[in-house]
C-alpha cells in the first residue's frame, strides 16, 4: 500500500512538471484558402498588437502576448475583419475562405470555442434583419417576437461549454441586455407615433445659405436624412437619395439631409466640422436641401437617435408619418411614397 502511494505522488509530480509553468502567450495559426494578402494583423481598441506573414500557400502562424482576455480583431484589409476571443495559453487555429473571410471561418483548439461563440452570436444578430420593423409591431406581436429572439440567443450561450469566465458572463447577460434595449427602444417609440407631432429642429446651418427650421417646410412632406461625412452606411445611401430626389423633384415632398459633423472628430474645432461637411456635399454634388445641425443636438435627442443613417417622414402638417422611414435604397420606400398619394 505504501509502495502504491509513493507511485501515485511520483505520478502527480512528473505530470505537474509536463504540464509546466502557465504560458504568458497565446499561439494564433492556420490557413486561409484562395488568399490574396501578404500579412494579418490582430489589433486590440487601442492599436496593432501583431503583424503576422502569410504563406504563399495561406498558412500562417505565430505567437503574441496580450494584456487581458478579450476580443481582438482579426483581418488582413479593413473589409475583411474577423473576431478573435485571445487569452496568454490560448493555441487557436483559424481555417477558412479568405473571399467569404469571417462567414466562412472555423475556430478549433485551446480556447477555440470563445470565438466561435462570437461568431454565432454575430450570426444571430444579422439574421434579426431590421431592428426598426421589430419596434413596429403591434404589443402582442412585439412580446412574442422579443420572446423568440431571447430563447435564440440563449441557446446559442448553451451551445458552448467551455466558455473563458470573462466572456460566460457576458454571454450570460447578453440575451437580457438584448430584451432590455427592444422593451426601452419600443417604449420610447410610442413616444413618436405616427400621427403624433413632429419634434422640431430650429435655424439649422444651410448649405445654399441662411437658416432653416422644420417649420420651412410646412405643407409638403419632408423625408429627412439624418446622417454625418464619417459614417460609412450613411454614404452608401447618397446615390439611392439622389436618384429619389430626381425621382420627386416635382412631387410634394422634400427631401432634407441634416449632418450630425461636430467638434470632437474634427479636433475639437466646431469651425473645421463645418468645413469638412460642406466640403463633402460639394465633392459629392449632393442635392436635395443640406443643413448642419451644429451644437444643437435636441433634434437627434427628442427621436431617441443612437446610431445613423436615420430617416424620418414628417407630413405637410408636421406630423410622424414613420420615425425609422425605409431607406432609400430599400424599395418599401417608394411603395410608402405611392401610399400616401406623393
Amino acid at each position: 500500500m505504501k509502495k502504491l502511494g509513493i507511485l501515485l505522488l511520483c505520478i502527480t509530480i512528473l505530470t505537474s512538471c509536463a504540464q509546466g509553468p502557465p504560458k504568458d502567450y497565446a499561439k494564433v495559426s492556420g490557413k486561409l484558402e484562395n488568399n490574396k494578402d501578404s500579412l494579418i494583423t490582430i489589433s486590440s481598441r487601442t492599436g496593432i498588437l501583431k503583424t503576422i506573414k502569410i504563406n504563399t500557400d495561406g498558412s500562417f502562424s505565430d505567437t503574441l502576448k496580450v494584456e487581458k482576455a478579450d476580443i481582438y480583431t482579426f483581418q488582413t484589409t479593413q473589409a475583411k475583419r474577423a473576431p478573435l476571443y485571445l487569452k496568454n495559453g490560448f493555441d487557436i487555429q483559424i481555417t477558412g475562405d479568405a473571399e467569404v473571410f469571417m462567414t466562412s471561418f472555423n475556430y478549433t483548439g485551446t480556447g477555440a470555442d470563445n470565438s466561435n461563440y462570437i461568431l454565432a452570436q454575430i450570426a444571430m444578430s444579422q439574421s434579426i434583419g431590421d431592428p426598426a420593423l421589430i419596434l413596429k409591431l403591434d404589443k402582442q406581436s412585439f412580446d412574442a417576437k422579443v420572446a423568440s429572439l431571447k430563447k435564440d440567443f440563449d441557446s446559442i450561450v448553451g451551445s458552448y461549454n467551455n466558455l473563458d469566465s470573462t466572456l460566460s458572463v457576458d454571454a450570460k447577460n447578453q440575451s437580457l441586455q438584448m430584451v432590455n434595449f427592444f422593451q426601452k427602444a419600443y417604449a420610447e417609440n410610442l413616444q413618436n407615433a405616427p400621427g403624433t407631432p413632429s419634434p422640431a429642429f430650429t435655424d439649422y446651418v444651410a448649405y445654399k445659405g441662411g437658416k432653416k427650421s422644420l417649420d420651412s417646410f410646412k405643407g409638403k412632406y419632408v423625408y429627412i436624412d439624418v446622417w454625418a461625412t464619417w459614417c460609412g452606411p450613411c454614404i452608401q445611401q447618397i446615390p439611392y437619395l439622389k436618384k429619389l430626389e430626381d425621382a420627386y423633384k416635382n412631387k410634394n415632398i422634400e427631401f432634407v439631409s441634416i449632418s450630425t459633423d461636430e467638434s470632437r472628430r474634427n479636433g475639437g474645432s466646431w469651425e473645421a466640422a463645418e468645413k469638412k461637411w460642406r466640403d463633402f456635399v460639394k465633392a459629392r454634388q449632393m442635392g436635395g436641401i443640406q443643413l448642419w445641425s451644429g451644437k444643437d443636438f435636441s433634434f437627434q435627442k427628442a427621436y431617441k437617435i443612437n446610431g445613423i443613417p436615420r430617416f424620418i417622414l414628417v407630413d405637410p402638417n408636421g406630423n410622424i408619418v414613420d420615425a425609422n422611414a425605409p431607406r432609400p435604397s430599400e424599395p418599401r420606400l417608394t411603395e410608402l411614397f405611392t401610399s400616401l398619394g406623393i
